[in-house]
């Protein structure tokens, strides 16, 4: 059954929220755990329904998963065979899938992935998932839908550059180097706290690696891995969203398990247009005054620039701060669907190419909008509060995605959110 969200216009969120693990390194985490027999445990685990879809892809292999969303422990016990095809029907739910790739191929000598829906071979990408186990003594090819890749005498370690510091090829070469025979040097490696989380659990299983973090991952590969115990690093995108929420609708929110560290450049640029950024002992403070904030630009970047997925919230922000800014995406195409619904809620915003400009108005108006993805369908919820009127947001499976109860949160601050079923006229 489709659901919505209904908002009623005019909060200012103030309080205090927490954050557990980060959706993007939880799920890279449980495909990683098929390195090693026996049974690893990861803690902090959100309970989200991107989870559920991952251990069931990782049950499709021959992994027991225990799952338990309350708590946020996934249990996962490997068997000493594993299965090495990733079937579509589940993959095409989840992009993060692909993370599967690496290490199946390190620990069984192959892997039949399928390829993520919306995707080709020749995508960025996969393109570079590829070439780098290709580097590692791979062969790699794409047949009926899925990328097949084999190593039946193992992988051997060299040194890769890659052309553009992917997260997923990173991790995908990690994940496969750690078993490879001799040592690999990742070069413009990705620097995002997920992969420095993903190396700690691997070095947690035995493996030695360095340099995580940084532009250089040096890898050392060993025989075998063992399982261990991990708590997943907490989700930076959702602390920057609460961020954002504070400043958008000029509340004082403090999030709870918030890595300030995790978001230098976004959290600078909320400081510089107006607000207060602190530091506490349980996380971090964002707070906004009384008035308009000013509008500030962003460009997107790879880490530790500002995040893909703060791009939403920062043309949400701008919308209703006080002058203009020049939102550029540099890393993704056609991520500005947000900006189509931000003009149903009477946002000036004009997309052209990899920008958007957008001038501030001193109020939004309530409208139905539809959510395109995760971080476009929370954009619009924040966008809401600050819309005079009633606000409805369809399409909050996307949501759920990435903020576990999120509506739930956001009364806990002072919103007047609620789900419902989406009655939509045109749908049978």
């Amino acid at each position: 059954m489709r659901e919505r969200f209904r908002i009623y216009g005019g909060a200012r969120l103030a309080g205090e929220v927490a954050v557990v693990g980060a959706k993007n390194s939880a799920l890279k985490l449980m495909a990683a755990a098929l390195l090693a027999e026996g049974r690893t445990t990861l803690t902090n685990v959100p309970a989200i329904a991107d989870v559920t879809i991952m251990a069931q892809l990782l049950r499709s292999l021959g992994v027991d998963v225990d799952y338990d969303p309350d708590s946020g422990v996934v249990v996962l016990d490997v068997p000493e065979t594993v299965g090495h095809r990733a079937d579509y029907r589940l993959v095409r739910a989840l992009r993060a899938s692909i993370s599967v790739l690496g290490p199946l191929v390190a620990r069984t000598g192959e892997a039949d992935v399928a390829v993520p829906g919306g995707d080709a071979i020749g995508s960025r990408g996969l393109d570079l998932h590829a070439a780098g186990l290709e580097a590692l003594g791979a062969s790699v090819h794409v047949s009926h839908g899925y990328l097949v890749a084999a190593a039946p005498h193992g992988l051997s370690g060299t040194e890769i550059r890659l052309e553009f510091p992917s997260v997923g090829a990173t991790e995908n070469i990690l994940t496969a180097a750690v078993l490879a025979r001799g040592r690999t040097v990742i070069d413009n490696a990705a620097r995002e706290p997920e992969i420095e989380d993903l190396a700690d659990l691997l070095v947690g299983m035995g493996a030695q690696v360095t340099g995580a973090g940084t532009s250089c991952i040096v890898v050392d590969g060993v025989e075998v891995l063992k399982p261990t115990t991990h708590a997943v690093v907490p989700d930076r995108i959702a602390a920057g969203t609460w961020a954002f929420a504070a400043a958008t609708t000029r509340g004082d929110i403090e999030v709870l398990g918030g890595r300030a560290d995790h978001l230098r450049a976004p959290l600078a640029a909320l400081e510089r247009a107006g607000c207060t950024v602190e530091v506490t002992g349980r996380g971090f403070r964002v707070a906004a005054g009384p008035g308009r904030l000013a509008a500030f630009d962003v460009a997107t970047l790879p880490y530790p620039g500002f995040p893909t997925d703060l791009q939403p919230f920062a043309i949400a922000y701008n919308a209703v701060a006080s002058g203009s800014a020049m939102v550029t995406e540099n890393l993704f195409e056609a991520r500005f669907r947000t900006v189509q619904e931000l003009a149903r809620l009477g946002a000036d915003a004009q997309v052209d190419g990899h920008h958007v400009m957008v001038h501030g108005v001193p109020i939004l108006s309530g409208a139905p909008v539809e959510s395109s993805d995760i971080r476009s369908g929370a954009a619009l919820v924040i966008a809401g509060l600050v819309a005079e009127g009633e606000t409805l947001v369809s399409g909050v499976h996307h949501i759920d995605r990435g903020y576990p109860r999120f509506e739930e949160a956001l009364r806990g601050l002072g919103a007047d959110v609620s789900r419902e079923p989406d009655e939509d006229l045109w749908e049978d």
